[in-house]
């Protein structure tokens, strides 16, 4: 049989979302920063583009969040 639908902890598991990818893409960041000069530009390039995704993500955690509040 299957689970009801719980909803009373998507908020905070949509902010357990949104910091766990702020982490990934400060320390990404740092990574760039430090290494830079270390690393090939199609690495530099791909952890770039894996930032934007995680920006993207960000943001659509956000509005889901904020859907979560209203109900």
């Amino acid at each position: 049989m299957a689970k009801p639908d719980n909803r009373e902890d998507n908020e905070e598991h949509l902010q357990e979302h949104i910091d766990h990818t702020i982490g990934n893409l400060h320390e990404a960041k740092d990574y760039l920063d430090e290494h830079a000069d270390e690393i090939t530009e199609e690495e530099k390039q791909s952890i770039e583009a894996k930032n934007e995704r995680r920006e993207e993500s960000i943001q659509a955690f956000i509005e889901e969040k904020r859907d979560e509040s209203k109900r």
